[in-house]
C-alpha cells in the first residue's frame, strides 16, 4: 500500500494497485483463456464446414437437414472465422 498526505496531519492508505494503476495494462492483449476458445471455435466451424461440404453431395442427408446443396456448398464456403 502507498501512503497518501492529504496535509499537515491527515494521513491516508491507498491501495498501490488502485484504477490509475492499472491503466498501463489495458492494452496489454486478450487473456490466453480467451485466445484459446476462439482458437477451438474456429477449428470446430472449419470442421464442420468440411463436413458439410463432403455432405453436400448426397441430396437424402441435405433433405434430412434441411438445406439445399446450393445453401450447403454456400456455408461450407464461407471462411473459418466467420
Amino acid at each position: 500500500m502507498s501512503t497518501l498526505l492529504n496535509g499537515a496531519l491527515s494521513i491516508q492508505r491507498v491501495p498501490a494497485f488502485g484504477p490509475t494503476s492499472r491503466s498501463h495494462q489495458s492494452n496489454c492483449g486478450r487473456s490466453p483463456a480467451i485466445r484459446s476458445r476462439r482458437w477451438r471455435n474456429w477449428s470446430e466451424r472449419h470442421r464442420q464446414r468440411e463436413a458439410l461440404r463432403e455432405l453436400a453431395d448426397d441430396k437424402h442427408l441435405l433433405d434430412d437437414i434441411g438445406l439445399t446443396r446450393e445453401q450447403a456448398l454456400y456455408e461450407a464456403a464461407k471462411p473459418f472465422w466467420w
